[in-house]
Parts: structure tokens; sequence; C-alpha cells
């Protein structure tokens, strides 16, 4: 069995973490604020400001208004508990009945993006923590631990298929996140001087950040995306998992924070592709492309079969390039999980072969 289905307790532990954080994400209040309101005298009249600190610590205030009813309204508001305080305990819950947690240092990196806005920018988490939320997801913990296992954190953007919705005056600054944490990421420069998509801290080197988007008109050139302020490197067949876009939560110790991630049955057939891409000193990691496709695929087939069938149908309608380098992963796949029977599942179309 390449998985183990998680207690019914443990499923709707997680679900309730999941539907707590995304509360949080879009009904923040006043109370979720890390500040206070102080207040300042004016030519003899009272005002009141919100003072509260970015996560990069820089100190800002705000106006919130004169001293009257309305104002004092807000302030008794601020006194609740916000609607974050009970992910704490559930987060927590979730973990001690069995649900997959991701490294505390991970989670860091991923809490601070969240706060900056990349993930509502549609910054979306790729590579094994993506596998990992998979598991929660669909309620069940996997068998293989090395499949779960990495050292770097793999993100993805549209990059310029998506124009973002952003006022001028708010871009999402990625590169000033990261610099905020104080981890040492340093952004890796390619050939040309330009930063090439990565960020990585000089003395671990197999810890590091990589933004992927991808290929335009540009080619495979680093695309330095304006609201984003990070360099995205463009990355072929990437525009496949980009599309149907799932939410959920991430857990670590007593908190959860909310992500995007591809459609799992997407994610599992993007690994088949880009299997046969990889060649020479990236071959191991073909074959952990090939573990995490293998095992959500068995899952997926079991639990919601129709998905992958649905995202099946539509790579094989994208043409010859695709079908050509999924029907090496497919081959590759079914001498790692002979059990299975993969190709006997999912069939060519004899106009593509």
């Amino acid at each position: 069995m390449q998985f183990q289905t998680l207690t019914m307790a443990s499923q709707t532990a997680f679900a309730q973490v999941t539907e707590v954080a995304l509360s949080a994400e879009h009904m923040r209040s006043v109370a979720d604020l890390p500040g206070a309101f102080v207040a300042k005298k004016v030519k003899g009249h009272q005002y009141w400001y919100y003072q509260y600190s970015e996560p990069a610590g820089a100190r800002r205030q705000v106006f919130v208004g004169p001293n009257n009813a309305a104002v004092q309204a807000l302030m008794a508001k601020a006194a609740e508990p916000g609607a974050a305080t009970s992910l704490g305990p559930l987060a927590r819950s979730a973990s001690v009945l069995g649900c997959a947690e991701i490294l505390p240092r991970h989670y860091k990196v991923l809490r601070r993006l969240a706060e900056y806005g990349f993930f509502k920018a549609g910054g979306v988490l790729i590579g094994t923590h993506a596998f990992v939320a998979y598991g929660n997801m669909l309620g069940i913990r996997w068998a293989a631990a090395d499949a779960a296992r990495t050292q770097d954190i793999d993100f993805a953007h549209a990059g310029k298929s998506i124009a973002l919705a952003l006022a001028a005056d708010h871009p999402v600054k990625t590169h000033e996140a990261i610099q905020s944490l104080e981890m040492g990421f340093l952004p890796i420069a390619g050939l040309s001087g330009k930063t090439g998509g990565a960020y990585l801290i000089p003395s671990e080197k197999e810890f590091r950040l990589d933004f992927l988007t991808t290929i335009g008109r540009a080619g495979d050139a680093p695309y330095e995306h304006p609201d984003l302020h990070v360099t995205l490197q463009p990355l072929r067949f990437m525009e496949y998992s980009l599309e149907n876009v799932q939410q959920t939560a991430l857990l670590s110790g007593n908190s959860a924070t909310i992500v995007n991630v591809p459609h799992p049955a997407r994610y599992a057939l993007h690994k088949l592709i880009i299997a046969g891409e990889r060649e020479g000193a990236f071959q191991a990691k073909s074959n952990k492309d090939l573990m995490q496709a293998g095992l959500l695929l068995a899952a997926l087939k079991d639990i919601r079969p129709w998905e992958v069938e649905e995202a099946w149908a539509d790579l094989l309608s994208r043409g010859k390039g695709w079908t050509s380098r999924v029907q090496r992963g497919l081959v590759a796949l079914g001498r790692q999980f002979p059990e299975e029977h993969f190709d006997e599942w999912l069939k060519f179309d004899p106009a593509t072969d």
C-alpha cells in the first residue's frame, strides 16, 4: 500500500484548520493587526492613529479618524479575539492526530511570503511542499517518507500571463520579504549578471528558494516581475500546473497558513513530463519526480480517478511534444510501480501517438 488513510478525526481536524485559516485570510478584522491605537492632539482636537510594525520591522502609522463614536467602536472591536485566535489549537490538534507538518524554518519562509501577499497575488507553492500538502488534502499519509523530504522551496507564478490587480502603492515586495527573514538568503546571479530566479544561503546551498514561471515570447530568459519584485525563471510545460490552482493550509507546530498549490492530478502528470527532461546530475530528481507522481496517481486512482482522467485528456490535447514526453514518463513510472498498471488506466489517443 502506497499510503495510509487518516482517521476521520484527523480529516475533520484538517478541514477545520483550513476553514478557519481561510476565514482569517478573507475576514481579517482590526483585532488581527499587530499594533495599537495611539492618540495625537492637533490644535486642541484629538485624533487617533493605528501604529504597527511591518513584518520586516519598520514602524508605520495610519490615520484612523477624530475621536468620535465610530472610531471608539473600532477600538472596542480591536479588544475582541481576532479571527485567527483559534488557529493555534486547531493546527496542533490536526498534527497530533496524524496530519503532516512542514519544517519550522520552511514554514517561516512561507508564512512571511503569505504575510507580504505573495499568494494573494497569484503565487503558487510547487514541489515537495505541495506534495506534502496533498496528503492532508486527500486525507492520507504517504508511506514513502523519502518522497516528502526536501531542502528547497519552489514557487511559481504565471508571470506575464496574469495582470495583477494591485494598487500602485501596494506592490508585493517579495525580495524585501525574503530579506526580512534575516536567514542569509542571497539572490543567485546568472551569466548576464542579473538575478536568475533563485535565492540560497551560501553556507547551506541545498536550502534554496526557486521562483519559476511559464515560457512566453521572450523565451527562457529570467523575467523580473514589476509587481512581485522578484525574478522568475521560465520553465517549459509549467503552464499545465498553473491551471485550476487549489488553496490549502500548511501546518507547522501551533500555526497554519493558506497557500496556493497546483491541482494534485496536474501536479502528478506534470511530474511525468519533466521526469524525462532531467539528465545526468539531475537523475536523482527524476527518480523523486516519478516517486511523487506514482504515489499521487495511486491515491487519486482510488479516491478521485475522474480528476486524473480529465487532466490526462487535457494533456493529450496539447500536441505531440507533450504526449511524447509523458509517454516516456509513463513507461518509467511503470518500471517503478509495476503493480499499479498505470498504462492500462491512462491510455493514449491513437490520434496523438
